[in-house]
C-alpha cells in the first residue's frame, strides 16, 4: 500500500497549532522553517502541495497575551482577525526564502454547501497549481459561526482534499502515529469497521488549551477521507522532513488507506459538502426500491417531510423509524412535496398545476449508504 504514495501527486498536509508553536506556547520560527523546508522540496519533486494551517488564533492570542484559548465566538474571531495577516506574513517569508510563492485561502462550510460555490473553488485551486502556488488554507475564523464552522482544522482539510480530487492527506501530529494500548504504532488501516470497532478503544485523547483537534477528531477524519477515496496518513510533524519522507513510502506513521471509489465526484459533493436543507420520511415500500432496485423516488413513497427546502437543494432520506439512509437533490419546494406526498404521479399536475418532472429525486441525484 505504501509503495502507491509514490505516485502521489496531489497531496493536502495539514499543520495544526501544536506543530506550529514552541513549548511557550508561541509560534516558532524554527518550525515554520522546518515545514517550510519539507514542502518546498516535495514541490520541486512535482508534486501540487496545499497546506491547511492552523495558527491565527494562537498568534492573536499571543498579541493579547491569554493563556487559554477563548470560548467566546466574538473573542476567538477578534484573535484571528488579529492573527492571520501575521501568520500569512510569516509563512511568506518563509517560503519565498525558497521560492515558494504563497497564497491565502479563508474557507468557510457555506462555501462549500452549494454546488456554484464549489466549483469555483475548485477552479482557483487549479488556477493556482497552474502558477505553482502554494495555497495556504484556513479555516475564516472572523467570519465563522458555530453553525458555518468546521470545527477543527482535521474536518477541515479532509474537505479540502475532496474539493482538489487530492490523492493524500497528511495530518502532522505531535506522535509517530496512531498508538496501541500496548505501545506499538499501527502502520496501516484499510477498512473503516476497524476503526470503529477497534481503534476506538485505544484512544487517551488530551486536549491542549491552544487547539481544538485530537486523535479522536483524527480518526472521524480518517473515516471521512476513506469513503471520499483519500488516502490519509498520520505522521509526526516535529521529525525533519516528514512529509518528503511519508510520500517516498518510507514505513511512518499510520496510513488509512482510500477505499475503492464508486461513486462520482458530484455524488460525493451531494453526501459530504452539500447543506442539507430538510429531509423526508419514505415508507418500507419505496426504501426497498431505492435501496434493492436503484429506483428514484416518487411521489408515492413520502410519508413526511421535515424543514423548509426549495428545488436544486439537497435533503436527507429517512425511513420511518428516522433514521438517515441517504441523501438527494430534490426536483419539488417542500411547499409542493407536502402536497403530492403519498399521491401518484398522474396526480401531480392536477394538485399543482404543473408537473416539471414525475420524479421528486431521480437517481442519478441520490447517494444512500
Amino acid at each position: 500500500m505504501r509503495e502507491r504514495l509514490k505516485q502521489c501527486r496531489k497531496i493536502v498536509v495539514k499543520a495544526g497549532t501544536s506543530i506550529l508553536t514552541a513549548r511557550d506556547g508561541k509560534i516558532s520560527g524554527a518550525h515554520l522553517e522546518r515545514l517550510a523546508e519539507d514542502l518546498a522540496a516535495v514541490m520541486a519533486a512535482g508534486r501540487q502541495l496545499v497546506l491547511v494551517s492552523s495558527g491565527a488564533i494562537a498568534y492573536g492570542m499571543e498579541v493579547n497575551r491569554l493563556a487559554k484559548r477563548p470560548k467566546n465566538m466574538g473573542r476567538l474571531q477578534a484573535c484571528a482577525a488579529i492573527g492571520q495577516g501575521k501568520l500569512m506574513h510569516a509563512y511568506e517569508q518563509v517560503f519565498s526564502r525558497r521560492g515558494v510563492t504563497t497564497a491565502q485561502v479563508l474557507l468557510t462550510r457555506d462555501a462549500l454547501e452549494t454546488r456554484k460555490r464549489f466549483l469555483a473553488a475548485r477552479h482557483t485551486f487549479a488556477e493556482l497549481f497552474a502558477m505553482k502556488a502554494l495555497a495556504i488554507v484556513n479555516e475564516n475564523d472572523t467570519v465563522a459561526t458555530e453553525e458555518i464552522a468546521f470545527g477543527d482544522n482535521d474536518v477541515l482539510s479532509v474537505q479540502v482534499a475532496h474539493l482538489i480530487g487530492a490523492d493524500l492527506l497528511i495530518l502532522l501530529s505531535d506522535v509517530d502515529g496512531f498508538y496501541l494500548r500496548d505501545g506499538s504504532r499501527l502502520r496501516q488501516v484499510t477498512s473503516r469497521d476497524q476503526i470503529e470497532g477497534e481503534l476506538v478503544k485505544h484512544l487517551k485523547d488530551t486536549r491542549k488549551e491552544k487547539n481544538v483537534g485530537g486523535m479522536r477528531a483524527k480518526l472521524e477524519a480518517a473515516k471521512l477521507a476513506m469513503r471520499l477515496g483519500v488516502s490519509m496518513m498520520i505522521v509526526n510533524g516535529h521529525e525533519k522532513g516528514i512529509v518528503e519522507r511519508a510520500v517516498s513510502g518510507e514505513d511512518t506513521g499510520t496510513l488509512f488507506g482510500a477505499l475503492p471509489e464508486r461513486e462520482s465526484a458530484r455524488k460525493k459533493w451531494i453526501a459530504y459538502s452539500a447543506a442539507r436543507k430538510g429531509a423526508l420520511g419514505i415508507d418500507d415500500g419505496a426504501c426497498e426500491a431505492l435501496r434493492g432496485k436503484h429506483r428514484s423516488l416518487l411521489p408515492g413513497g413520502i410519508v413526511t417531510v421535515h424543514g423548509e427546502f426549495d428545488a436544486g437543494e439537497v435533503v436527507e432520506l429517512q425511513t420511518v423509524s428516522g433514521e438517515v439512509f441517504g441523501r438527494g437533490v430534490v426536483r419539488y419546494a417542500s411547499r409542493e412535496v407536502v402536497r403530492i406526498a403519498g399521491k401518484k404521479t398522474g396526480e401531480i399536475e392536477s394538485i399543482l398545476g404543473y408537473k416539471s418532472q414525475d420524479e421528486v429525486i431521480h437517481r442519478n441525484d441520490m447517494i444512500l449508504w
